[in-house]
């Protein structure tokens, strides 16, 4: 069990095994240098797909998902970046 564990961890920094090669997909791309708010404080932890992906909130809304993301998961967002990053969120949305 422990070889099982120990070869799929090494397949997914993609290696190659002696008689296989393994191809990992590419990165899908980023979010645009104007959401740089967004790559920093939230792409660690989510994709950009899931963030372009969720439904269209409030200037209020997302401002209580970040603080959430600070006090709930210790996300590490400075305060001082709140604003910022709520209005790359919202633009981000097309808002």
């Amino acid at each position: 069990m422990k070889f099982l564990l120990a070869a799929a961890a090494l397949a997914s920094m993609g290696v190659a095994f002696k008689n296989k090669t393994i191809d990992l997909p590419q990165d899908p791309p980023g979010l645009s240098e104007k959401f740089e708010a967004v790559t920093q404080n939230c792409t660690g932890c989510h994709s950009s797909e899931f963030l372009t992906a969720q439904p269209k909130l409030s200037r209020a809304a997302w401002a209580a998902e970040v603080a959430k993301m600070r006090k709930v998961y210790h996300a590490p967002i400075e305060p001082g970046d709140d604003a910022a990053l709520v209005d790359a969120l919202v633009a981000l949305q097309g808002g």
